[in-house]
């Protein structure tokens, strides 16, 4: 099992693409990992709160919301980088190897290039939020520090549909991320 966790950190680049890809990784794994278990810990402790004691905690709600934001951008790199994204592909599944790992390269370029600009209006947007000085009404904190999450998490996607682009043009094989190779079977093979 600890081979398995040291092994999915592992990059299939080489060099200082290698280097990035594995520490996005390990950032990727703590975060969806501290934020999976704050979000229970937060959840019990206000179960356990509101029925045991008769109060909930005033701050659960809004604590939930941070870390359901945080959870759902980090994963959008997680799942681009485990080959876990949603694909329509009848017709490419047609096509022959070359031509389904140039289509590959095209669409990786083309995804990587939407998350950045996802990036940039959400950017935007924070900044918007921002200038109007909205707080979360029981922790008082900031409501763009909220939404923090957002631009890191189509940053971290943009990089990873990248590495699949550049992993397609150096490699004979089809990967859907850095470590998936294209193909149907039982489990999906991870290099």
């Amino acid at each position: 099992m600890k081979d398995d966790l040291l092994d999915s950190h592992i990059s299939g680049l080489p060099g200082f693409l290698g280097v990035i890809d594995s520490g996005i990784s390990r950032i990727e794994s703590f975060i969806l990992a501290a934020g999976v278990l704050l979000m229970a810990l937060n959840t019990v402790a206000n179960v356990i709160g509101r029925f045991v004691f008769g109060e909930s905690l005033f701050f659960a709600e809004e604590v939930n919301r941070i870390l359901i934001v945080m959870i759902t951008f980090a994963g959008l790199g997680y799942a681009a980088r485990h080959g876990r994204h949603i694909r329509m592909s009848a017709l490419y599944d047609a096509l022959p190897t070359k031509a389904r790992r140039i289509l590959m390269i095209f669409i990786a370029l083309i995804t990587s290039g939407t998350m950045f600009f996802l990036c940039y209006y959400s950017y935007t947007y924070i900044l918007s939020i921002y200038n109007t000085g909205r707080v979360l009404p029981t922790m008082g904190i900031p409501l763009y520090l909220m939404y923090v999450w957002v631009p890191i998490g189509f940053t971290i996607t943009g990089i990873q549909y990248l590495l699949t682009a550049i992993k397609n043009l150096t490699s004979r094989d089809v990967y859907l991320s850095t470590h998936v190779v294209d193909g149907y079977e039982d489990t999906e093979t991870e290099v």
